[in-house]
């Protein structure tokens, strides 16, 4: 039985990738920035992977300019607590910092809110002591950090993330020069 998440995973895949249809499907409750956001990725694809394994990785997102894994929720809340679930997504987020900050890599939360009409897609980084370079310190610095409780649990708020296609506009721009 497929994980209940797939069906999301399988969609931002889709839109990552520049798939024609994904991106005219979910084109269909945006305006028309959020849309042309979106169509960018047409001409600027990723290289999408399905990850699913080891520590928590669902997609890796590859291109010349970034790079990055992708963890995905998905929830009808607008807050998902990493501490459900006897804290499996409390150790998986430590896990992705201690991994991603030996590898020098900013890890992306993409966070889907079900039913939503507009852009239902948000993202985020993981807060990281890491000092990164070049454009990804450009990207981690663009990106909101997941909300830490005083009790240093992950919160993951879909009001607080980045519009994907804000994100995907900020990666895919170009000069008009």
């Amino acid at each position: 039985m497929a994980k209940k998440g797939a069906i999301y995973e399988r969609e931002l895949k889709g839109i990552l990738a520049g798939d024609e249809k994904t991106i005219a499907k979910i084109a269909k409750k945006l305006d028309e920035e959020e849309r042309r956001n979106y169509e960018t990725l047409l001409k600027k694809p990723f290289l999408v992977l399905r990850a699913a394994g080891s520590f928590g990785i669902d997609l890796i997102a590859i291109r010349s300019d970034f790079s990055f894994p992708i963890e995905v929720k998905s929830s009808k809340d607008k807050t998902l607590r990493f501490t459900q679930n006897r804290a499996r997504g409390q150790r998986q987020a430590e896990e992705i910092i201690e991994e991603c900050s030996r590898a020098g890599v900013i890890a992306i939360y993409a966070y889907r809110l079900k039913s939503y009409r507009g852009d239902p897609w948000r993202v985020f980084t993981l807060p990281m002591e890491k000092n990164f370079e070049g454009w990804a310190k450009y990207v981690y610095d663009f990106l909101p950090k997941i909300s830490v409780t005083r009790d240093g649990n992950y919160i993951l708020r879909w009001d607080e993330g980045a519009p994907l296609n804000r994100f995907v506009a900020y990666l895919n721009f170009e000069s008009e020069d």
